[in-house]
Protein backbone atom coordinates (compact mmCIF):
# COMPACT_ATOMS: atom_id res chain seq x y z
CA UNK A 1 0.00 0.00 0.00
CA UNK A 2 1.44 3.00 -1.07
CA UNK A 3 1.49 5.72 2.15
CA UNK A 4 1.59 8.75 0.30
CA UNK A 5 -1.72 8.42 -1.39
CA UNK A 6 -2.87 8.44 3.03
CA UNK A 7 -4.62 4.92 3.19
CA UNK A 8 -5.17 4.43 6.86
CA UNK A 9 -6.97 0.94 5.62
CA UNK A 10 -5.90 -2.19 3.60
CA UNK A 11 -8.02 -2.74 0.84
CA UNK A 12 -9.30 -6.03 2.70
CA UNK A 13 -10.01 -4.06 5.56
CA UNK A 14 -12.13 -1.39 2.92
CA UNK A 15 -14.27 -4.26 1.24
CA UNK A 16 -15.04 -6.13 4.99
CA UNK A 17 -16.01 -2.16 5.43
CA UNK A 18 -18.12 -2.43 2.55
CA UNK A 19 -19.84 -5.52 2.65
CA UNK A 20 -20.85 -5.36 6.09
CA UNK A 21 -21.51 -1.42 6.21
CA UNK A 22 -24.11 -2.47 3.70
CA UNK A 23 -26.07 -4.43 5.57
CA UNK A 24 -27.74 -2.02 8.07
CA UNK A 25 -28.17 0.42 5.39
CA UNK A 26 -30.06 -2.22 3.76
CA UNK A 27 -32.34 -3.21 6.40
CA UNK A 28 -32.89 0.26 7.30
CA UNK A 29 -33.89 0.70 4.02
CA UNK A 30 -35.71 -2.40 3.51
CA UNK A 31 -37.81 -1.95 6.46
CA UNK A 32 -38.48 1.48 6.12
CA UNK A 33 -40.00 1.01 2.28
CA UNK A 34 -41.53 -2.20 3.12
CA UNK A 35 -42.38 -3.54 6.83
CA UNK A 36 -45.28 -3.08 8.74
CA UNK A 37 -43.87 -1.40 11.28
CA UNK A 38 -43.85 1.86 9.01
CA UNK A 39 -47.10 1.15 6.61
CA UNK A 40 -48.93 4.58 8.21
CA UNK A 41 -45.96 7.46 7.24
CA UNK A 42 -45.12 4.75 3.91
CA UNK A 43 -48.66 4.65 2.89
CA UNK A 44 -49.06 9.07 3.56
CA UNK A 45 -45.91 9.79 1.84
CA UNK A 46 -46.87 7.27 -1.11
CA UNK A 47 -50.75 9.18 -1.43
CA UNK A 48 -48.07 12.30 -1.24
CA UNK A 49 -46.12 11.36 -3.72
CA UNK A 50 -48.84 11.12 -6.70
CA UNK A 51 -51.54 14.08 -5.07
CA UNK A 52 -48.71 16.94 -4.08
CA UNK A 53 -49.03 20.21 -6.18
CA UNK A 54 -44.94 20.59 -6.89
CA UNK A 55 -43.20 18.50 -8.73
CA UNK A 56 -40.16 18.68 -5.98
CA UNK A 57 -42.93 17.88 -3.04
CA UNK A 58 -43.65 15.24 -4.82
CA UNK A 59 -40.78 13.48 -5.55
CA UNK A 60 -39.71 14.56 -1.66
CA UNK A 61 -42.21 12.34 -0.55
CA UNK A 62 -41.79 9.37 -3.29
CA UNK A 63 -38.39 8.79 -1.49
CA UNK A 64 -39.98 7.38 1.43
CA UNK A 65 -41.69 4.75 -0.69
CA UNK A 66 -38.45 3.21 -2.67
CA UNK A 67 -35.91 1.34 -1.40
CA UNK A 68 -33.05 1.89 -3.75
CA UNK A 69 -33.42 5.98 -3.73
CA UNK A 70 -34.07 5.84 0.43
CA UNK A 71 -30.91 3.68 0.75
CA UNK A 72 -28.94 6.63 -0.78
CA UNK A 73 -30.16 8.83 1.88
CA UNK A 74 -29.39 6.02 4.75
CA UNK A 75 -25.66 5.15 3.11
CA UNK A 76 -24.70 8.47 3.04
CA UNK A 77 -25.62 9.21 6.55
CA UNK A 78 -23.85 5.43 7.42
CA UNK A 79 -20.65 6.69 5.56
CA UNK A 80 -20.52 10.11 6.93
CA UNK A 81 -21.26 8.34 10.83
CA UNK A 82 -18.54 5.90 10.57
CA UNK A 83 -16.08 8.15 8.12
CA UNK A 84 -15.56 5.01 5.62
CA UNK A 85 -13.23 6.13 2.58
CA UNK A 86 -12.90 3.48 -0.62
CA UNK A 87 -9.57 3.25 -2.17
CA UNK A 88 -8.91 7.58 -1.71
CA UNK A 89 -8.58 9.06 1.86
CA UNK A 90 -10.18 12.74 0.60
CA UNK A 91 -14.02 13.50 -0.43
CA UNK A 92 -13.29 11.06 -3.68
CA UNK A 93 -12.77 8.14 -1.56
CA UNK A 94 -16.05 9.35 0.68
CA UNK A 95 -18.23 9.34 -3.12
CA UNK A 96 -16.81 6.19 -3.70
CA UNK A 97 -17.85 4.50 -0.54
CA UNK A 98 -21.28 6.33 -0.59
CA UNK A 99 -22.63 4.89 -4.07
CA UNK A 100 -20.60 1.12 -3.96
CA UNK A 101 -22.47 0.94 0.27
CA UNK A 102 -25.61 2.26 -2.04
CA UNK A 103 -24.59 -0.64 -4.74
CA UNK A 104 -24.34 -3.64 -2.19
CA UNK A 105 -27.12 -2.71 -0.35
CA UNK A 106 -29.52 -2.61 -2.79
CA UNK A 107 -28.15 -6.40 -4.03
CA UNK A 108 -28.61 -7.51 -0.37
CA UNK A 109 -32.19 -5.94 -0.98
CA UNK A 110 -32.61 -7.61 -4.02
CA UNK A 111 -31.56 -11.24 -2.76
CA UNK A 112 -33.84 -10.76 0.80
CA UNK A 113 -36.89 -9.73 -1.95
CA UNK A 114 -36.64 -12.84 -3.71
CA UNK A 115 -36.03 -15.41 -0.75
CA UNK A 116 -39.27 -13.65 0.82
CA UNK A 117 -40.77 -14.08 -2.48
CA UNK A 118 -39.90 -17.69 -2.95
CA UNK A 119 -40.84 -18.63 1.07
CA UNK A 120 -44.13 -16.76 -0.11
CA UNK A 121 -44.50 -18.70 -2.73
CA UNK A 122 -43.89 -21.99 -1.38
CA UNK A 123 -46.29 -21.24 1.94
CA UNK A 124 -49.09 -20.88 -1.13
CA UNK A 125 -48.30 -24.12 -2.31
CA UNK A 126 -48.50 -25.79 0.58
CA UNK A 127 -51.76 -23.97 1.64
CA UNK A 128 -53.26 -24.77 -1.41
CA UNK A 129 -51.97 -28.71 -1.28
CA UNK A 130 -53.39 -28.84 2.36
CA UNK A 131 -56.91 -27.36 1.07
CA UNK A 132 -57.12 -29.70 -2.09
CA UNK A 133 -56.64 -32.81 0.66
CA UNK A 134 -58.73 -32.00 3.02
CA UNK A 135 -61.34 -31.77 0.40
CA UNK A 136 -60.89 -35.02 -0.48
CA UNK A 137 -61.30 -36.37 3.03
Amino acid sequence: MDSSIGFSLTLGVQLVWLFTLAIPVACVAWTVTHEELFREPRDYFAERSVTATHWYTRKFFYLGTCEYCFSHYVALGAVLLTNFHLLLSDWRGTMLAWLAVVWVANQYMGIHGRLRLGIKSQRTEIRMLEEHLETKE
